[in-house]
């Protein structure tokens, strides 16, 4: 049974300090013992791909820290030639690197080398059958035409991975996918270098705009897809717009701590960890800030774990969306796209803030406690300030 309690129902001001201490008069006070070491907190990934482990497999994903060498090529089509500069398409994704680069904390630039060119795709852009549900053998097939198209004006040799944008007049060319090579398999190889792992971005990148970037360079990196996947059904329904692999129009200014700490961007001095009973009251500096310590992680079984981290941004169109203390769920033995990250809503039956989508207002604020009994957790924001929250986690 998961609960959520509020001790009061408003947000009115009440000093971190009285707050505090309320609540410790109402709750008591379970008795403290050291933290974990962090390593135990880390999840071990069971399903073979992007998930939300710690163990990436980087022979095949590639590794999140450090300058990442960029090649961007430009396609049109028999069917689809391009009337538009190619500055015109790069100049709605590039400003991505330094999206990336502040969400990385500085660990991660994405060194991007525009060919200023187009080239001539040898089939028409209806040929490629770029649909949902796009198979790796002809997302690759698609990657070898433009790679061998760019090849005698480009030098591939220099790059770690590839964007190919195609021009805005090849509407069947509509989403953007990201591309991961299968060891064992020809795959593409130029100027004897093999492209391990290249976005091909479509027509949804003028919708999405420059965070498309971040959430598909992310899958070569091993993140999952937290939006879901089944037709039919609301797809942010797991986590809103918290982070930038589920809704990448979202609200988030960040990706979630659990993320920044698998990627290598918070280091494991930033992480409490509770893996046996106990409790650790933290203060916790939202994830917006580059110092302090990021998150809290409450490990519940081999594969799960409760994190609360605090959120501060809040983008000029999110309206009155509210922050404070994140709490969510991670499962590493969930598929992506079938909700490896669960967002606990603490306001459920309330409707979302004007300018807001449903999760937008989840955030806890001072005064109000989750709880899941049957994992044996109990999350208490004590207080909050301008920089983030205080919180008590506990395991019995």
């Amino acid at each position: 049974m998961r609960s959520i309690h509020r001790l009061r129902t408003s947000r009115g001001v009440l000093l971190p300090a009285l707050a505090a201490a309320l609540l410790l008069l109402l709750l008591g006070s379970p008795p403290a013992s050291a933290a974990d070491s962090p390593s135990a907190c880390a999840l071990r990934g069971t399903t073979g791909w992007t998930d939300e482990g710690h163990d990436t497999d980087y022979s095949v994903f590639q590794r999140p820290v450090g300058t990442v060498r960029v090649g961007m090529i430009f396609v049109d089509f028999p069917d689809a030639r391009a009337t538009e500069a190619p500055s015109e398409d790069s100049a709605q994704i590039t400003p991505g690197a330094d999206w990336l680069w502040y969400a990385s904390y500085g660990r991660t630039w994405l060194s991007i080398d525009q060919q200023q060119r187009w080239v001539r795709m040898p089939r028409a852009s209806t040929d490629y059958g770029f649909a949902r549900g796009l198979t790796h053998e002809a997302h690759e097939a698609y990657i070898k035409d433009a790679v061998a198209a760019a090849d005698p004006y480009v030098d591939f040799s220099g790059y770690d991975m590839v964007y190919v944008v195609p021009t805005r007049n090849a509407a069947a060319i509509s989403f953007t996918p990201t591309y991961v090579y299968a060891p064992g398999t020809a795959g593409v190889v130029a100027d004897g270098r093999r492209v391990k792992w290249a976005v091909t971005f479509g027509q949804d990148m003028w919708h999405w705009g420059a965070k498309l970037v971040a959430h598909e360079t992310a899958h070569t990196f091993g993140l999952p897809d937290l939006y879901a996947f089944e037709a039919g059904s609301d797809a942010h329904r797991f986590i809103g717009g918290w982070d930038v692999m589920g809704l990448i129009g979202g609200r988030g200014s960040q990706f979630f701590a659990w993320h920044s700490w698998k990627a290598g961007w918070t280091g494991d001095s930033q992480v409490v960890c509770r893996a046996t009973k106990g409790s650790d009251t933290v203060h916790l500096t939202a994830v917006e800030y580059g110092s302090g310590t990021k998150m809290a992680v409450i490990r519940t079984g081999p594969t799960t774990a409760y994190v609360v981290e605090s959120r501060r941004g809040v983008q000029a169109d999110a309206g009155s969306c509210s922050t404070g203390a994140l709490i969510y769920r991670v499962d590493a033995s969930v598929r992506t796209g079938y909700g490896p990250v669960r967002v606990m809503d603490a306001k459920p039956s309330a409707a979302p803030a004007a300018g807001c989508r449903p999760l937008d207002d989840a955030p806890f604020w001072a005064g109000e406690s989750f709880t899941d009994a049957a994992a044996g957790v109990r999350i208490d924001v004590l207080a909050a300030d301008g920089y983030g929250e205080t919180v008590r986690i506990t395991k019995s």
